[in-house]
């Protein structure tokens, strides 16, 4: 016992901080795995188990958070001669201590238990395209959030507060002028668009294509993109996510057997998820430094990889061979066709996954602005469907006709995920700013993507983001990595060049 006092003497207080913000991390992976069962493989009647194991994994990470002894580790860490990755490792779990401190314990649990009632209720309301079977768990989420946020800050507006939880390190309102700028530049293109006589090879890829060769298509993609089996695996999910660390990070896709471009889009997506994942640095798993730097950098990794490679013409001049093997339905089509065809911008498109690099964002403005009105109390859970409905024919000018492909399509808020959404369009917008300082890096980028070669984009970003964890906070890492401020500039001039050269805006 003593040789062990001595050990424990010996270690600085960084070191005793970070073997607990290790312990707690571990206990939130074991919980993503469940939470990666219960969307993929659980048997349809393990949710009452599955709710109380979450819940109870839930409190067991909070506990250790909010511990006193993490408090006085953190104190004593702060005061240690720390390298300016350590104080950037102690900052994360100060932020997150505070948090969590002020929360109370039975409020988190009673979150827990909910979003795990809320998931199965939400699936049902979908299926079924029933709103009022998924309201009471909305309603009930809301108010639990509401009272999240007060403990955390009574005095402030409690989406700000929420949307911390997802982007901690960028102002509320810098990411609103960043999406205020997006705005103001996309409505008038997407109307120019519509209005354009140009005709895109929009049916290029209609007709009927099997799940099964499609999931043979796009794990095709995947080995083309490089992704390393050893440390991952493709399974369907009703919602398409990626899920876990740097060891096992996990993909998820569905299939439409009439839209074959959906699933190969998400699965690239999800695969720039997992590479942002797997590209954490082995030695640091488990603390800051091993850990992901937040949403709007997490989306920007996939929206990259979906965009800027698996939407590039220099792609379709790689892939198209292959996947005219997978459906000889489509041996005709030239590679001009297939651009044409991924890049089209949708006039009746209602579902957010779905959606056109343009129209995407519409569909972000409208979950933004009815997560607002609903948690600050300006608009009831019972009017929602009216309301999305409303919104979408004002920006998209089409009406979703049931619940399911309107109010129901999302499975964020079954997660109590409020402040979630913005994080996509920031993500997209960050996404063209790397892309250009890569290839500005990269010596001939287009080529490689169109030789296959994605070792150099996957080492690129790999030094500039992925290997910092959580060590620079978001303009701090943009900066590092682009050697600029965060700005919309990057995103409006690629999406300007793009769409205005396949709709010929410029002769319009």
């Amino acid at each position: 016992m003593a040789v062990e006092a001595d050990s424990e003497q010996e270690s600085s207080a960084y070191d005793r901080l970070m073997e607990r913000v290790t312990k707690l991390n571990n206990v939130g992976n074991a919980a993503g795995i469940l939470s990666w069962d219960q969307q993929v493989m659980m048997p349809d009647e393990g949710t009452p188990a599955r709710s109380q194991q979450l819940s109870t994994l839930s409190s067991i990470q909070h506990d250790i958070l909010t511990a006193e002894e993490t408090g006085e580790l953190l104190d004593a860490a702060e005061s240690e001669d720390l390298t300016d990755e350590q104080a950037a490792a102690v900052r994360e779990v100060r932020r997150d201590y505070e948090r969590q401190t002020s929360v109370p314990n039975n409020l988190v649990t009673e979150i827990s238990e909910t979003t795990s009632e809320a998931l199965p209720a939400w699936k049902e309301a979908k299926a079924e395209s029933d709103f009022e079977t998924f309201a009471p768990y909305l309603e009930k989420l809301l108010d639990l959030k509401r009272q999240y946020a007060e403990h955390i800050d009574p005095d402030r507006d409690p989406y700000e507060v929420l949307f911390e939880d997802f982007e901690p390190c960028l102002p509320l309102d810098q990411a609103e002028e960043i999406l205020a700028d997006v705005r103001e530049q996309l409505v008038p293109m997407i109307e120019e668009i519509r209005e354009s006589d140009t005709e895109l090879a929009v049916d290029t890829f209609h007709g009927e294509f099997p799940a099964d060769e499609q999931e043979a298509l796009v794990r095709d993609a995947l080995d083309t993109l490089g992704y390393p089996w050893e440390r991952g695996r493709l399974d369907t999910a009703p919602h398409p996510f990626s899920s876990g660390t740097q060891f096992d990070a996990r993909v998820t896709t569905r299939f439409d057997e009439s839209d074959p471009i959906g699933a190969l889009m998400s699965t690239i997506h999800e695969f720039g998820h997992a590479t942002y994942t797997l590209g954490l640095p082995d030695e640091h798993y488990g603390t800051p430094l091993g850990e992901s730097r937040d949403l709007s950098v997490h989306e920007s990794q996939s929206r990259l990889w979906e965009n800027h490679v698996g939407r590039s013409k220099a792609f379709w001049e790689l892939f198209l061979p292959t996947f005219q093997d997978h459906f000889p339905s489509t041996a005709d089509a030239s590679v001009e066709d297939a651009y044409e065809a991924a890049n089209q911008v949708f006039e009746d498109n209602l579902i957010r996954v779905e959606a056109d690099e343009l129209t995407y964002h519409m569909h972000i403005l409208v979950r933004f602005e009815i997560e607002r009105e609903l948690l600050s109390g300006d608009l009831a859970v019972e009017d929602v469907p009216e309301a999305w409905n409303d919104k979408y024919e004002e920006y998209l000018g089409i009406r979703p006709e049931n619940d399911a492909e309107g109010c129901l399509q999302d499975i964020h808020w079954s997660h109590g995920s409020f402040g979630y959404f913005p994080t996509y369009s920031l993500g997209s917008i960050m996404a063209s700013q790397l892309y250009d300082a890569a290839s500005e890096d990269i010596d001939d980028l287009e080529g490689k993507v169109r030789a296959g070669e994605f070792d150099p984009l996957r080492e690129w970003l790999r030094e500039n983001v992925h290997q910092h964890g959580a060590r620079y906070e978001t303009n701090d890492l943009v900066r590092e990595a682009t050697g600029e401020e965060f700005t919309a500039d990057y995103f409006l001039d690629y999406v300007t060049a793009k769409y205005g050269d396949l709709y010929d805006l410029d002769a319009a």
